[in-house]
């Protein structure tokens, strides 16, 4: 033996709305909630846990690369292995900080205009024909 009774003839109290409603007509909710199949919600989408999958971080036969300063040999810029190499210099006059005066940010216009950048990138060739 075991088991429940059918509870036929039974009723039971809503816990949503706290009518009484026969036994067999009552479901379980989510949360745990005993209620009539005419007050049953589901669960909503919102709520439901979600599967976060983390973003993977190593690449598969990954190869490194050198970037290596290029060097300066009697006066001439020499490339040190790597392609594409270029020395700049950057000047760059004033604070580097957030200014404002009270509420109201700064205009950084004319610090910017103060700025300049020389660059020294590879050689020229010169032909003439």
């Amino acid at each position: 033996m075991g088991g429940y009774a059918t509870g036929k003839y039974s009723k039971a109290i809503s816990d949503r709305s706290g009518q009484e409603f026969p036994y067999n007509e009552m479901v379980k909710e989510w949360n745990g909630s005993l209620v009539h199949t005419s007050e049953y919600e589901p669960k909503h989408p919102q709520i439901r846990r979600k599967v976060i999958i983390a973003d993977r971080i190593a690449i598969k036969n990954s190869r490194t690369q050198d970037f290596q300063q290029p060097t300066e040999i009697d006066g001439v810029l020499s490339s040190s292995g790597g392609q594409g190499q270029a020395l700049i210099n950057l000047t760059l006059p004033g604070d580097f900080a957030f200014m404002s005066s009270g509420m109201e940010p700064d205009n950084g216009a004319e610090q910017n205009r103060r700025r300049s950048v020389s660059s020294i990138v590879g050689t020229v060739n010169v032909e003439i024909s």
